[in-house]
């Protein structure tokens, strides 16, 4: 079941990093050692999607992400679900979690704040500030604050998949196997990584 990056230089390159010099060891899917994540195991993901695998990224997870199959990430993307306190900087505000559906791209630049939500097949452009949300997606949106400029035919939009699914770095049958609803046990699934090597 062990995912075979011999054939992604730049893959097995990013595990070395990550696994065995452990820069951002705790995070359960390919990072690159110049991206950051807070609360990983707020962060949930769906098939082939790797936020901050581009380099520079920040990834905020403190009240939760959930990004869906197949979305895409430029470098120095920001994804921040949560924020200072008004009256106590040490403190973090509650808020709802940031939403972002299947097929998405969220290109160079992009911030995305507190309690959006994107629909599958949003595409945002480059430098954008995302601060309120798109639920019916299939559109683009840009700009500081993101606007709408187009709406993407849904006839037009495939929902691909790929012949050998994966979430982060297990297979997403096995994945499946060891999610828990509340929170991803990092430990748990480098225990499973593991077993997964010896089979």
């Amino acid at each position: 079941y062990w995912r075979d990056w011999s054939s992604d230089v730049c893959s097995s390159d990013l595990w070395f990093i990550q696994k065995v010099i452990g820069i951002n060891r705790g995070v359960y899917w390919p990072m690159h050692h110049s991206s950051i994540v807070s609360y990983a195991n707020r962060v949930q993901i769906g098939i082939e999607t790797n936020p901050g695998l581009s380099p520079g990224c920040y990834i905020h997870g403190v009240n939760r992400i959930y990004i869906g199959d197949y979305t895409q990430f430029g470098p120095n993307v920001g994804l921040m679900s949560g924020n200072h306190d008004l009256y106590d900087f040490r403190l973090q505000s509650e808020s709802k979690p940031i939403k972002i559906g299947k097929h998405c791209w969220i290109g160079m630049n992009v911030v995305i704040m507190p309690g959006v939500e994107l629909g599958d097949f949003t595409i945002v452009g480059a430098g954008s500030i995302v601060t309120k949300s798109f639920p019916e997606g299939k559109c683009v949106i840009v700009g500081n604050p993101a606007k709408k400029i187009k709406h993407l035919d849904s006839s037009k939009c495939i929902y691909f998949k790929t012949e050998n699914p994966y979430i982060g770095y297990l297979p997403a049958t096995e994945f499946e196997k060891y999610k828990n609803s509340d929170f991803l046990d990092v430990r748990k699934l480098k225990a499973i990584q593991m077993q997964l090597m010896d089979t």
